[in-house]
């Protein structure tokens, strides 16, 4: 049975983007599954009391910040350019319709491509329609989705299971009941999923 790693996340993050990059290889390498679990962060960091400025009221801090995601971006072979805007909702939205058609990954690839890859605006109709049209998917009936109550609420009960879980940011992952958080975190969990990986081969 392989192992689950549930990974929780906003498009609006951008270590969020290089986190699911090096994810995927990991998943892959160990041959996990990844659940994808998108939230609205702003909500997640409320209900833990975090109300501090974001990183873009702190002009000294992006600027070292932006560096740090360029190195992150170039260690990763990413592209990268700063995504259009952080109105993520719909983008974000979009992850259940994927699951429902059977293409997470393709969908949140994709997507990450389009925004943090490409410097575009989630929230732009075009963008939202060459994303559907990318995976083969009515773009009129994706849109619909999107404002239905249906997508509303998946989006919400994810959010909520997100907070009753303690995610107090993005990205996180956990497997059970282990939790890492950032995408600087993720070489503790290869390590995590490299001896668990090594005790199953010595069982069997």
């Amino acid at each position: 049975m392989s192992t689950n790693i549930d990974f929780y996340f906003d498009f609006m993050s951008p270590f969020a983007y290089l986190a699911r990059h090096r994810l995927a290889a990991c998943a892959a390498e160990y041959a996990c599954e990844i659940t994808y679990k998108p939230i609205d962060l702003a909500k997640a960091k409320l209900a833990v009391g975090n109300t501090g400025p974001s990183n873009r009221e702190m002009p000294i801090k992006l600027k070292y910040l932006v560096k740090d995601l360029k190195r992150w971006a170039d260690l990763y072979n990413l592209p990268f350019g700063f995504i259009g805007n952080v109105n993520t909702a719909k983008l974000n939205k979009g992850v259940f319709y994927a699951h429902e058609n059977g293409r997470v990954d393709d969908y949140v690839s994709q997507a990450y491509h389009l925004t943090w890859g490409e410097s575009g605006a989630p929230d732009d109709v075009e963008l939202l329609r060459k994303l559907a049209l990318s995976l083969d998917w009515d773009p009129s009936d994706f849109l619909a989705y999107l404002d239905s109550d249906d997508a509303e609420n998946a989006y919400q009960a994810s959010i909520d299971d997100a907070i009753s879980k303690g995610v107090f940011g993005v990205p996180t992952m956990t497997i059970d009941d282990e939790m890492w958080w950032g995408n600087d975190r993720l070489f503790m969990l290869e390590a995590f999923l490299a001896e668990r990986f090594s005790s199953s081969k010595a069982i069997a």
